[in-house]
């Protein structure tokens, strides 16, 4: 691997340094240097400390706060750009917008095919990503898209740390049952769905559960979790209908207030997130496990010219 470092370099944002750092740990090799001038008006300026003229550069950011961290992924792309950097893959393990995946109503935006023109036309040349909230949104671009999964890290704590013996799969909503049905099927327990009736964003109506959780130990499978009304609502329902525990995994810890006193305060034994967004909010029985092994390894096969989807797309 020691050869080809000087060929590609690893740049953060300032939102994901945290991650990066750590990524660049398990590459073992340094981060790329790169400063943001901000101004008082709130405008900031990217600069490259370092020549990147010919390199390969890996751009780490989440877009969580999102206009801030997405504007400076774009001028970091721009920067590079016209640094004459030979590739540029912007690597976004949370992508926000993404719940703007379709024209759902009338006259309404569609805010991940924004996003996807906007880091396009800025110059990337691929994207790596985790666990986009629709599938569908790798087609709204024309450049490669590596869709990492955060089942590779999950599973391996399930396998490690929960009795498989009388666990049962949950999805908190019909729209998770794809992603919650290949955790069941990859750890060979049941699957039940909850039914979700929302009449207006982050407001949940009504829920029922469909299928049979009585004495058993419920695994709730989610993507996001944002004022975690639907997991927390979920996780209470399914003790009412006789669940011996309830436990919650999601990708992105978006864990906007009340999210957190909402996760404390409800029937949920343990909550589990990856660090794709930096989450500092405590709660006694929240846990983070970082993906950074999972991007790293994205980066160095992709700059080995590797396949990526043995062992990194997930199930």
């Amino acid at each position: 691997m020691s050869m080809i470092y000087n060929d590609y370099l690893v740049f953060s944002g300032t939102n994901s340094l945290y991650l990066t750092e750590e990524i660049c740990k398990n590459l073992n090799c340094e981060m790329g240097k790169m400063r943001v001038d901000r101004f008082a008006d709130g405008e900031f300026a990217v600069n490259y400390e370092e020549s990147i003229r010919g390199k390969d550069v890996y751009l780490v950011q989440s877009t969580n706060p999102s206009s801030d961290n997405l504007m400076e992924l774009l001028l970091m792309i721009d920067a590079a750009k016209r640094a004459s950097a030979h590739y540029i893959s912007a690597v976004i393990p949370y992508f926000g917008w993404a719940r703007q995946d379709r024209k759902d109503k009338p006259r309404v935006s569609i805010g991940a095919k924004l996003i996807a023109d906007l880091l396009q036309t800025a110059g990337i040349s691929r994207l790596i990503t985790m666990d986009l909230h629709a599938d569908q949104i790798q087609g709204f671009f024309n450049v490669p898209v590596d869709h990492l999964y955060a089942s590779t890290i999950f599973t391996e704590y399930i396998n490690n740390n929960i009795d498989r013996d009388n666990l049962v799969i949950a999805t908190p909503d019909v729209g998770g049952t794809k992603r919650a049905n290949a955790y069941a099927k990859a750890l060979g327990v049941p699957l039940v769905i909850c039914h979700k009736l929302r009449l207006k964003a982050n407001v949940v109506a009504e829920m029922r559960i469909i299928g049979d959780v009585e004495g058993k130990d419920v695994l709730l499978i989610d993507d996001i979790v944002d004022t975690a009304g639907t997991i927390t609502k979920a996780a209470n329902l399914m003790m009412e209908n006789g669940a011996k525990s309830v436990r919650a995994l999601a990708s992105h810890a978006v864990m906007s207030d009340p999210a957190t006193s909402r996760i404390e305060q409800s029937a949920l034994t343990e909550m589990l997130f990856t660090n794709s967004i930096p989450y500092h909010k405590g709660g006694d029985n929240i846990k983070c496990l970082s993906v950074a092994p999972l991007f790293a390894e994205a980066i160095r096969r992709v700059s080995m010219h590797e396949s990526i989807s043995d062992g990194l797309y997930g199930m």
